[in-house]
């Protein structure tokens, strides 16, 4: 049975960000970043700024203790209410085989321990079957398609996807 485990983002972790900046696996949220994007996303990962706000962490792929990926959840303001949006993103090689659905569920866990929201969203693209797919397997409830800004600039369309917390 294959199986992760997810760990805090640390200052090691700047190759990971770099291989997952690659175009199949950033294709769906604006393209590549620039090395200097990479850096800069790194430093906030890494400073690990107030877990009660959020946290980033590495997908280990156990028992071979591989880092494959990285899944997150922080704070937003959502229609006017506040909550934690999700992302996640697994290298190619190691996709299709529920890594990124098993992390997910592991940060669901560490933003439900917070108590500090109700609700958690996802706002995959709608052209991103496998990052939905990871949204229905985790028990996201699907609220309907929507205007999502990201990168900063650029509005996509998006499903939103909703997990009660509380639940």
């Amino acid at each position: 049975m294959t199986r992760v485990r997810i760990e805090p983002w640390s200052e090691d972790d700047l190759d990971l960000l770099r291989q997952l900046n690659a175009p199949e696996i950033r294709g769906h949220t604006g393209g590549p970043e620039t090395d200097e994007q990479v850096i800069a996303r790194h430093e906030r990962y890494a400073s690990g700024s107030g877990l009660d706000r959020g946290g980033m962490f590495t997908v280990v792929l156990l028992p071979e203790r591989v880092k494959v990926g990285s899944v997150g959840y922080w704070e937003r303001v959502w229609r006017d209410e506040p909550v934690y949006e999700m992302g996640w993103a697994v290298l190619p090689a190691y996709q299709g085989r529920g890594l990124a659905t098993a992390a997910v569920r592991a940060v669901i866990g560490e933003a439900r321990a917070q108590g500090t929201h109700r609700y958690a969203h996802a706002y995959p693209s709608v052209d991103n079957p496998a990052s939905n797919a990871v949204c229905r397997k985790a028990g996201f409830e699907l609220l309907g398609e929507t205007e999502f800004e990201y990168p900063p600039g650029n509005l996509m369309r998006s499903n939103d996807w909703r997990l009660d917390l509380s639940a």
